[in-house]
């Protein structure tokens, strides 16, 4: 019996950390994300610098490149760097 639990618990503990490395794993598009999906996953980006990059896309149409975040009123070459594994077109 001891050996059954420590085999559910090897087996939660497994599947626990493949769902989280997963979710950390997932890249967002920025041509179509929220400016709350945004602000939650783009470090050093929180809510005013996500609505700009919105508003930026709105106006100016699909970003062609992570560059082009840099267009963006508030967003850096450092911002951009800091991001490019976290985002995708």
């Amino acid at each position: 019996m001891k050996l059954l639990h420590s085999l559910f618990l090897v087996s939660v503990l497994f599947l626990a950390t493949s769902i989280s490395t997963s979710a950390i794993a997932a890249k967002i598009n920025i041509n179509t994300a929220s400016a709350e999906l945004i602000a939650s996953t783009m470090t050093g980006v929180g809510d005013s610098k996500a609505q700009a990059i919105i508003n930026y896309r709105t106006s100016h149409g699909k970003f062609k490149s992570i560059q082009d975040l840099e267009n963006v009123d508030g967003i850096g070459l450092k911002t951009v760097e800091k991001n490019k594994d976290k985002i995708t077109l």
